[in-house]
C-alpha cells in the first residue's frame, strides 16, 4: 500500500534538501578556493539573518502580528552568550562544549524576555504592537549601551554611570564597557555549526507549523473571534509563538556576537529589525524557504555592489521594488510559473521524442 506524503511534509523536505544542497555546494567552492574572501566572510551572516527573518516569520506570517523587536531579541542573545563565554572560557576550555552551551543560553534569556514583554504586549494589535515592540528594541539598546558590568572575587558589579563606579577589585574584568561594548568574546562562530543551527530552526519550524499548536496559532490568525468561540486560549497560544521566536532571534544573536571581536549594543538598532522585517516580507509572509532565500539574496547584494558605490543603493532600492512587485502580485507570479511549466514540458517533450528514435 502507498503512502502518500503530505503537501506538508514535501514542502518542508524540499527545503531541506535546497539548503543541504546550497551547504555542499559552498564547501567545494571553500575548499577549492573559488570562493572569494568577501564571500566566506558572509557565510555566517547569511545563517544568522537567515535564523531571525525565518522565527519572524513565525509571529508575522503565521500569528499575523507584526512585530519590530527583533533586534532587541537578538541584541539579548548576543550579550547574554558572549558574557557566558567570557566568564566560563577558562573553566570550559573545550570551544565544542562551551559554544552550544553559550547559543542555548543566549536563546533561553531572549525566550525569558519574549515571554516577559509579550505578557503586556500581546494585548495590543496592529500597528499599536508593532510600535511597542520597535520601543522594545530601543530600550534593550540603550540600556546595553549604557551598562558597564565587572566582575571579581566578590562577584558581579554594575553601573549605569561610568566605569570607575563600579569599584573593581585589582583582579576584576570588565564584561560590558558601556557604548564600547563587549570585548574578548571566543570566536566560536564556524559557518558548519551556523548551517546546523540554521538547519534546527527550520526543523523547529517546520514541525511547530504543522502541529496541533501550530494549527492553533493559524486559526487565531484567520478568525480570532471563531478561535476563541471554540475554547482556544488567545493568550497562551501568542504567547507560545512570540517566545519561540525570540528564542530563535537569540540564537540568531549567539552566532553573530560569536564571529566578532567586538559587540556594540548600536549594531542591534531599528535598522536591524526592519531589515528582518523586508526579508520576512520580500520572502513571502507565511513562506519559511522565502524568508531565507531573500535573507541570503539581499544580504549578498550590496557586498556584491559595492565596486559601484555611486549605484549601488539605487540598484539595491530598484531590486526590493521589482521582488515586493514579484512577490506580491499572484497574476505575474502565475504568469512565470506557466511559462516555466511550458519550457519544462519542451525539454521532457524533446527528451522523450530523442529516446523514442
Amino acid at each position: 500500500m502507498k503512502h502518500k506524503i503530505k503537501p506538508a511534509t514535501r514542502k518542508s523536505f524540499l527545503t531541506y534538501a535546497i539548503m543541504i544542497a546550497a551547504f555542499i555546494a559552498v564547501e567545494i567552492m571553500v575548499s577549492t578556493g573559488s570562493a572569494s574572501n568577501m564571500f566566506k566572510g558572509l557565510l555566517i551572516p547569511f545563517c544568522v539573518y537567515s535564523i531571525a527573518a525565518a522565527s519572524l516569520n513565525l509571529t508575522v506570517g503565521f500569528l499575523g502580528e507584526l512585530s519590530l523587536g527583533q533586534a532587541g531579541f537578538m541584541c539579548i542573545g548576543a550579550y547574554s552568550s558572549a558574557i557566558f563565554s567570557i566568564v566560563t572560557k577558562e573553566t570550559i576550555t573545550n570551544a565544542w562544549i562551551r559554544f552550544p552551551m553559550a547559543i542555548l543560553v543566549g536563546g533561553f534569556f531572549a525566550a525569558v524576555f519574549g515571554v516577559l514583554i509579550g505578557i503586556p504586549v500581546l494585548r495590543l494589535r496592529g500597528d499599536y504592537l508593532a510600535i511597542v515592540t520597535l520601543a522594545f528594541g530601543e530600550i534593550i539598546k540603550n540600556v546595553f549601551a549604557a551598562l558597564y558590568v565587572g566582575y571579581d572575587s566578590n562577584g558581579l558589579h554594575f553601573s549605569l554611570t561610568s566605569q570607575g563606579d563600579l569599584g573593581l577589585a585589582p583582579d576584576g574584568k570588565m564584561l560590558i564597557n558601556g557604548a564600547l561594548g563587549i570585548s574578548g568574546t571566543p570566536k566560536d562562530s564556524t559557518f558548519e555549526i551556523a548551517f546546523v543551527m540554521l538547519m534546527l530552526t527550520l526543523i523547529i519550524i517546520y514541525n511547530f507549523v504543522n502541529s496541533r499548536t501550530g494549527r492553533a496559532v493559524m486559526s487565531i490568525r484567520d478568525n480570532r473571534i471563531a478561535a476563541e468561540s471554540i475554547g482556544l486560549n488567545i493568550t497562551k497560544y501568542k504567547l507560545i509563538t512570540f517566545g519561540l521566536t525570540a528564542f530563535l532571534a537569540g540564537i540568531a544573536g549567539a552566532l553573530f556576537s560569536h564571529n566578532l571581536a567586538s559587540l556594540q549594543a548600536s549594531k542591534f538598532d531599528y535598522n536591524l529589525s526592519i531589515l528582518v522585517l523586508v526579508f520576512v516580507v520580500l520572502g513571502g509572509i507565511g513562506n519559511i524557504r522565502g524568508s531565507v532565500i531573500a535573507a541570503i539574496v539581499l544580504t549578498y547584494l550590496p557586498e556584491v555592489l559595492r565596486g559601484i558605490n555611486n549605484y549601488r543603493m539605487l540598484i539595491y532600492s530598484v531590486v526590493l521594488i521589482v521582488m515586493m512587485i514579484f512577490t506580491s502580485n499572484a497574476k505575474i507570479r502565475g504568469f512565470f510559473a506557466a511559462s516555466f511549466g511550458r519550457l519544462k514540458g519542451m525539454v521532457f517533450k524533446n527528451k522523450t521524442a530523442k529516446e523514442g528514435e
